[in-house]
């Protein structure tokens, strides 16, 4: 049931809340804040909203930058990071306007909605439910340089087998041996095991938390499925939740998708289906893997366009360097059931007709969660709209280990791009499945294009310590 103004000040009431804390999100889908005395909370506050400069979120707009934001109050929490009490909201920004404020269609959380209406206009679904897995690292420490005479990284987690000279106690795991590890060696457990119930108090129902692949503190918490917009909203407090109760334990949380050289890289696996009038869209007991006919249409429009999704999926130049053979990340266009080198998995074990979906595997969570979900929302529809047929256009099922195939057939198989710079060319020449129903902005897409073709530029400039191993005595 959706909060009231009411409800807010009886929580402010109950809680003995001090601070009323606004939450909003940048174009690289960080949380900005700002924070009013919980006396200066009211209906008005509601109505009007907390005016900012959305030119210093990194949107390019058109209309003049100052800007309002409306908290939705379904999203109000109770923030256990703060020492004094504070309730925490995120909302929308609306562009101010005589008589009335209208949204601010750059705005992440404004285009999660308009991908959601669309669906609806479309008549395919009302309903998308998605469930992103949240693969992260936990270090013990963590530093970096990049001076014009130094330029180094390091990284350390006590339970890593890099510390098996000197941990002491001899409780280290293995080279990527550290998936379900359980006591003494996941020394991590109780921090993890807090920060699923801070996501309980937050109202983020949780699957599981576990010990992940790499032995240098990779770990990962899955969420319930959950609707698209609150999962959103979920995907950026989940994110926070990890990154601060890891500080209060003495630990540093990254969700860089490769962190460390020669272990699994972490990714944001995301499960998706669509529901209409309370029925499963997705679900065919006839079909490939009990999956309908606009399932695989919505597969087919995912895999069309997943060489522009990238850039929205993967937003980093370190996302590439996850998404290579040998550590179960997805390399191939194509899909399959219970193969992790395919970008499209169909998990065997969801049996059931309302559980029944897929997965995309080449994610991470250095992505806008808002643009990521929108984005593959629109791709799918673009799939059912114009029929595209996975099969059909040769991308699948492929019901083997594609990272073991014969050379000369690995060799016929699309593959994802490469770099960041490669998923930024392809959607800039392919993103008018983004722009149908006005839901993504064009200026919104050139103005990202642009600034991460900038951090592309930025990066390849920085000599790397590897080209002084390769090239320092040529």
């Amino acid at each position: 049931m959706a909060k009231t103004v009411q409800d807010i000040l009886n929580l402010i009431e109950e809680n003995g809340i001090r601070m009323v804390d606004f939450k909003m999100v940048d174009i690289n889908g960080q949380y900005r804040h700002v924070t009013i005395p919980a006396e200066n909370f009211s209906e008005e506050t509601m109505k009007s909203g907390i005016g900012f400069d959305a030119s210093n979120y990194g949107y390019a707009v058109v209309e003049k930058s100052d800007m309002v934001f409306i908290p939705d109050p379904d999203t109000a929490v109770v923030d256990p990071f703060c020492e004094i009490p504070t309730l925490s909201m995120t909302g929308n920004a609306m562009i101010i306007d005589n008589p009335e404020n209208r949204p601010l269609k750059q705005y992440p959380r404004n285009i999660v909605l308009a991908a959601n209406e669309y669906m609806k206009e479309l008549g395919v679904a009302d309903t998308m439910y998605i469930l992103p897995e949240f693969e992260f690292y936990l270090f013990d420490q963590v530093g970096w340089e990049v001076q014009p005479n130094s330029i180094a990284s390091f990284v350390d987690a006590k339970q890593s087998y890099l510390n098996s000279a000197s941990e002491g106690l001899g409780v280290v795991v293995p080279k990527q041996k550290n998936y379900h590890i359980a006591k003494p060696f996941d020394t991590s457990y109780e921090c993890r095991s807090e920060m699923c119930m801070h996501m309980k108090d937050a109202g983020i129902e949780i699957n599981y938390h576990h010990p992940e692949v790499a032995a240098s503190g990779q770990f990962e918490i899955e969420p319930q499925l959950g609707e698209m917009v609150k999962m959103a909203d979920a995907t950026m407090m989940i994110k926070y939740i990890i990154h601060n109760t890891a500080l209060k334990h003495g630990k540093s949380a990254t969700f860089m998708p490769k962190p460390i050289y020669g272990e699994a890289g972490s990714g944001m696996h995301v499960h998706m289906l669509l529901m209409k009038d309370g029925q499963p869209v997705f679900s065919d007991d006839n079909g490939y893997a009990h999956l309908s006919e606009t399932a695989h249409y919505f597969m087919g429009g995912l895999l069309k366009h997943i060489a522009s999704l990238c850039a929205l999926t993967n937003p980093s130049t370190n996302s590439f360097k996850r998404l290579v053979p040998g550590f179960e990340a997805p390399v191939t266009v194509g899909y399959a059931t219970s193969n992790r080198s395919a970008v499209i998995r169909i998990p065997a074990y969801a049996k059931s007709p309302d559980k029944r979906r897929f997965e995309l595997r080449n994610p991470d969570a250095t992505c806008n969660p808002y643009f990521c979900y929108a984005a593959i929302l629109m791709a799918g529809l673009d799939g059912v709209k114009n029929r595209i047929d996975p099969h059909a256009e040769g991308w699948g099922p492929y019901d083997m280990n594609l990272y073991t195939l014969p050379e000369e057939e690995k060799a016929r198989l699309k593959g994802l791009p490469v770099c960041l710079e490669d998923a930024l060319d392809a959607l800039e020449a392919d993103h008018d499945y983004l722009t149908a129903g006005g839901v993504f902005p064009e200026e919104l897409l050139k103005n990202f294009i642009k600034t991460k073709r900038q951090e592309c530029r930025q990066m390849a400039a920085i000599p790397h310590p590897a080209e002084f191993d390769k090239y320092y005595n040529l």
